[in-house]
């Protein structure tokens, strides 16, 4: 067949992308919100704790929801958990727009919870699934790449929405998750890749075979400091932490946001890259020493400019950490196996420390000060790296065979030549239709 005598360099499914920029209209939203939430909670008359509780109640309904959303992607497949669990988002969100008072608004912001894990989980399995492993890092750092831009520009975006009304930004976010799923519900509807999510040749991995593995635990310590301070305290303290501490505005909160955004986005690519040659290892443990460096220092921040270094400080930290952990739970489960489970344990884990750090930072600061609530949440990413100290390099050293290289022809997004194959494989026979 013409083209097949030519061997391109394989590149990464074009689903990856479509969830790529899902993935950016996504964090475009929910920038919108994180700036506004802490103030929006403050404004039904509550102290610092219950402010906490609104972000922690998310998580924890994450948490608590996780195990069903991995049983879910093993039964329904991907795509449409991810989907449903857009617009369940969708809906809790923008009924926070409307919340009358406080129990309401911890009520809704629980239901987009359920959503949120739901889609979370589908989504990183889909990348699994779907990438070749000696190109994990790179589609993983791409991934959060279009979440990180996103998170640059919703807060700045957010900041103008809140002079209009403080309810704009929840309603607009909801729009926009809407918008997200139908992106992705239209360009994977007839994907030959995205389609294979119920096979039945397929084992799923106990989480506890996964749990034996040490690298698998290291990444689990990662994700749970990860979680703690980059969904929790960036999302729940930092704001309140430029109010009160600094005396300055929620617009400079949101604009350190985006800082902490673009210093992450910064080198998630590089960092995928990095992690796809020279290993996983390396790169997560340098992660944790530059997020727990610029974590602390947040806390001592003495005025805005100061507020804003430590914040990129943290984001590249965070940048460079996200690819090769994301990456050894892919290297972990495989491209052949089931792992709803073992994902979403992990997945539980960072939002058990989402669902900690905010609580416990808010008890910190009530009795002592930002500061001990911030050298806490360092001190987090250090226990973190220690494990890291102990695991093994998962980096495959081998080319493995790869359900994205079985329907490449029919995707034509891998090993293509002069023209793309049309039904047919790369190399081999035409895939005849199921019966």
């Amino acid at each position: 067949m013409l083209g097949t005598d030519v061997q391109s360099k394989p590149r990464l499914p074009g689903e990856v992308w479509v969830l790529v920029v899902a993935s950016f209209i996504i964090a475009l939203g929910f920038g919108l919100v994180a700036p506004v939430l802490p103030a929006y909670a403050k404004s039904f008359d509550v102290g610092t704790f219950a402010v906490s509780a609104v972000v922690s109640s998310f998580a924890l309904v994450r948490l608590l929801f996780a195990p069903v959303s991995g049983r879910l992607v093993n039964r329904f497949g991907e795509t449409w958990v991810y989907l449903v669990g857009i617009l369940i988002v969708a809906l809790g969100t923008g009924a926070c727009g409307f919340a009358t008072a406080y129990w309401q608004l911890i009520v809704f912001r629980s239901f987009a919870g359920i959503g949120s894990t739901m889609f979370t989980v589908a989504a990183v399995g889909l990348l699994i699934r779907i990438t070749p492993a000696p190109m994990r890092g790179r589609a993983s750092g791409l991934w959060a790449t279009g979440f990180l831009l996103g998170n640059i520009g919703g807060p700045i975006v957010g900041a103008a929405l809140v002079e209009i009304s403080i309810q704009v930004p929840f309603v607009t976010y909801a729009v926009m998750l809407v918008v997200a799923a139908f992106f992705v519900w239209w360009f994977l509807r007839r994907s030959t890749l995205a389609a294979l999510d119920n096979s039945t040749d397929q084992a799923s991995m106990p989480v506890r075979a996964a749990v034996r593995l040490s690298a698998y635990r290291a990444a689990l310590a990662s994700g749970f400091a990860n979680g703690w301070a980059v969904f929790g305290i960036r999302i729940s303290l930092v704001p309140l932490f430029v109010v009160e501490a600094l005396q300055s505005t929620p617009a400079i909160a949101g604009i350190s946001l985006s800082v902490f955004a673009a210093g992450n986005a910064a080198v998630l690519m590089i960092s995928g890259k990095l992690s796809d040659s020279i290993g996983r290892k390396p790169m997560a443990i340098a992660g944790l020493a530059v997020s727990a460096i610029g974590t602390v220092w947040l806390g001592f921040s003495g005025g805005v400019w100061m507020l804003m270094a430590a914040s990129l400080v943290a984001g590249i930290g965070a940048g460079l950490l996200n690819p090769p952990q994301n990456a050894v739970v892919a290297d972990v489960i495989g491209a052949k196996a089931k792992g709803g489970p073992v994902l979403a344990a992990f997945q539980m884990v960072a939002d058990c420390g989402a669902i900690i750090g905010p609580l416990l930072a808010g008890v910190l600061v009530d009795q002592f000060s930002y500061q001990a609530a911030f050298t806490l949440t360092g001190a987090m990413s250090v226990v973190a790296l220690v494990f890291w100290l102990f695991a093994p390099e998962t980096l495959p050293r081998t080319e493995e065979t790869h359900v994205a290289s079985e329907v490449a022809g029919e995707s034509g997004c891998l090993d293509e030549g002069p023209e793309v194959p049309l039904g047919e494989r790369v190399s081999g026979r035409p895939r005849q239709p199921d019966a």
